[in-house]
């Protein structure tokens, strides 16, 4: 009868794996039906599975090592996300609350620890620091609202990189100096390391990931990368007295504009880490808790509750000075406080390392009541970050509802014909940067075939549609897959135009081909003579991530062409979607058209404006550009309000003076013969 037998806690690892599988899978059914966050349900089952708990699993090095791969992806991931146009508008928002979540909790945790709790000096500014630190624990729940490019998101998350980096460094300075390193040696040689380290992690790290992405597209090699540059940074980070966290997160800020939203390795890494290493990382942290110490005997209630009542008064403080400052609204407020109030990772690491620290009669700097008061800190700050942010979340995401194209507006619909596989790639990044991501089904990938193609022809043609497929669904979009036999690749694209009602058309000029060809084929040209929707030509010389910089070209009266607000928000759609700013070169006419129409649509996309009288000062700009700038020039057809001769000879013009320069040649929509647009249904 030995089948039943079991000895608790389960060793084996394929039950391990399965007990925390299960755990994964069932606790947010569970949660989601009593309405509690998905992450209070992880540490309570990790409680409950703890060895303070049902004792069915040991805290063994597995949930070290996955907790901290999970701890990182946290950090990661808010890097990832952070909207780079609204973090540098905020930088000094978020610098004013980095500093506030620092110094007010600390200056008011050090009075009490001194005054009521009776700590001495080094536990009382110790013990401070941990309740000013913080862990984005609830950072998931704004992604998963869809709320992490608000403006209290991004300075809560920025304001991280300050208050975590002051609190590391006051628990680095206490444990050298209670290790013999007090001496004026032991600053210089901090110093020199801190500096160093930072120093090689943002000087080296996005030169070789922009090497890198650019020679290797195969996203399982990039996703293993970037978990390269993860632990590396983390690692150095550590070497330099600091902790890994505050590297994971500079990476993912280091990363940011080579990961944008509508890369598929974004899809990946964010799969990977919410199904997996998270929940792994929130599973350990409930099976520290042990509430039967915690409520016992002795003093560690007490001081369990001074501590977090010290914590969540100092960061609510903060989070109000920083509102009232800055004239915010009471939602930001408490969105900026559920995201700053977790503690975990850095409060457990200061509580671990002030245990080890021997103090000269003995006792450690910080005792057993400190350390499972600690825990339960990090239980409450974990439910109320959750609870708020979870409400918080919601509000700000019902305040700014996603509108759907007017009665008046014709439906988005952008085609890409598949040709060369070279090519699927690029065009399908290119489409879903600049689609409406108000609708779920405007992308179509077309394939010609024709009449006397053999079954190799016919077998790549799907290929190239199954491709490009892939692509857009590892980035959690869905593209129409469409084939069709035709006499020519001009008939086929015209006639399918028609029959899907399509809007934008999108042509792709492979990387490698001849840089003395003309931009305009005979493909180009057929399409300008038999449709009036948007064109655009594109040839991309660098992946769309690793593009630097985008500058558009436009010709005096371009605002009065029919497509001219389409290709205006498709152009600031992929600027925020690759988090670039956006170069507009055009008449004085013009830009007074554009800057409000921009300004009042997209009002985070940075822009600047130079005035160019005509596009005949193009060539000008050529020895500013590189193959990593994508300049796009406005044309027009003939027949146009904008057109004149002068753009006739564009395409040789960008043939001869920008060979090695990605490019868009775009043709806006144009009246058609009756003289009406094609926006108006």
């Amino acid at each position: 009868m030995d089948w039943f037998k079991l000895n608790l806690p389960i060793t084996d690892p394929t039950w391990i794996f399965l007990i925390v599988l299960m755990i994964i899978l069932f606790a947010p059914l569970l949660f989601n039906r009593l309405r509690i966050p998905n992450i209070i349900g992880m540490i309570l089952a990790g409680v409950l599975i703890g060895e303070h708990g049902l004792n069915l699993l040991a805290r063994d090095s597995s949930f070290e090592l996955f907790g901290n791969v999970g701890l990182y992806y946290i950090m990661l991931l808010a890097g990832l996300n952070i909207n780079m146009g609204d973090f540098k508008r905020n930088r000094k928002k978020a610098a004013v609350l980095g500093l506030l979540t620092f110094l007010v909790p600390i200056t008011l945790g050090f009075v009490i620890n001194l005054s009521f709790l009776r700590y001495g000096v080094a536990t009382s500014i110790l013990l401070a620091s941990m309740y000013a630190s913080y862990t984005l624990i609830s950072y998931p729940i704004v992604l998963r609202l869809g709320v992490s490019r608000q403006r209290s998101v991004s300075i809560a998350v920025g304001a991280t990189a300050v208050t975590d980096t002051l609190t590391l460094l006051v628990l680095a300075v206490i444990s050298g100096i209670f290790h013999g390193g007090s001496g004026e040696m032991f600053w210089i040689t901090m110093a020199v390391k801190v500096v160093a380290t930072g120093a090689v992690i943002l000087y080296t790290f996005p030169r070789i990931a922009r090497w890198f992405f650019r020679k290797y597209d195969d996203t399982v090699m990039q996703f293993i990368f970037v978990l390269v540059m993860l632990f590396l940074a983390a690692g150095l980070m550590e070497i330099a007295g600091l902790e890994g966290i505050l590297g994971a997160f500079i990476t993912g800020l280091l990363l940011n504009r080579l990961i944008p939203n509508i890369s598929p390795l974004k899809s990946h890494i964010e799969f990977v880490g919410n199904a997996l290493f998270i929940p792994f990382f929130l599973i350990g942290v409930g099976m520290l808790i042990n509430l039967n110490v915690i409520f016992g005997d002795g003093d560690a209630l007490k001081v369990a509750a001074v501590m977090t009542a010290t914590a969540l008064c100092g960061k609510w403080i903060a989070c109000l000075i920083t509102q009232k400052t800055f004239r915010m609204s009471g939602n930001e407020r408490r969105l900026m406080f559920g995201l700053s109030t977790s503690q975990a990772a850095a409060t457990l690491a200061a509580a671990l390392i002030g245990h080890e620290i021997v103090l000269p009669d003995g006792s450690p700097l910080l005792d057993e009541d400190v350390l499972n008061g600690t825990i339960l800190l990090i239980l409450v700050t974990c439910i109320v970050s959750s609870l708020v942010t979870e409400n918080a979340s919601k509000k700000a995401a019902l305040e700014e509802p996603l509108s759907s194209p007017g009665p008046d507006e014709r439906a988005e619909k952008i085609l890409i014909p598949l040709a060369n596989p070279d090519t699927v790639n690029d065009l399908v990044c290119m489409s879903m940067a600049i689609r409406d991501q108000r609708l779920s089904d405007n992308l179509y990938a077309l394939s010609i075939i024709y009449d006397n193609d053999n079954a190799n022809a016919i077998s790549t043609s799907q290929r190239n549609l199954e491709n490009a497929a892939r692509t857009a669904a590892s980035a959690h979009v869905e593209l129409k897959k469409l084939s069709r036999y035709d006499i020519n690749i001009a008939s086929g694209i015209i006639h399918t135009v028609k029959e899907q009602d399509i809007s934008s058309v999108i042509i792709g000029l492979r990387r490698d081909g001849d840089i003395k060809s003309p931009i305009l084929g005979n493909l180009a040209v057929n399409l300008l003579r038999g449709l009036h929707c948007e064109i655009m030509v594109m040839r991309l010389m660098v992946p769309i991530n690793t593009l630097r910089k985008i500058l558009i070209a436009v010709p005096p009266k371009a605002e009065y062409e029919a497509g001219f607000r389409i290709w205006v928000e498709q152009v600031c759609r992929m600027g925020m979607s690759l988090g670039r700013s956006l170069d507009f070169h055009a008449s004085q006419e013009t830009v007074s058209v554009l800057k409000p129409m921009i300004s009042e649509t997209f009002k985070s996309i940075e822009t600047s404006y130079t005035v160019m009288p005509d596009l005949s000062s193009l060539p000008s700009l050529a020895p500013e550009l590189s193959m990593d700038t994508l300049l796009i020039v406005v044309s027009s057809r003939h027949g146009s309000i904008s057109h004149d001769n002068t753009l006739d000879k564009l395409p040789k013009l960008l043939a001869r003076d920008f060979p090695h320069t990605s490019l868009i040649l775009l043709y806006p929509e144009k009246f058609d013969d009756s003289g009406h647009s094609m926006n108006i249904n």
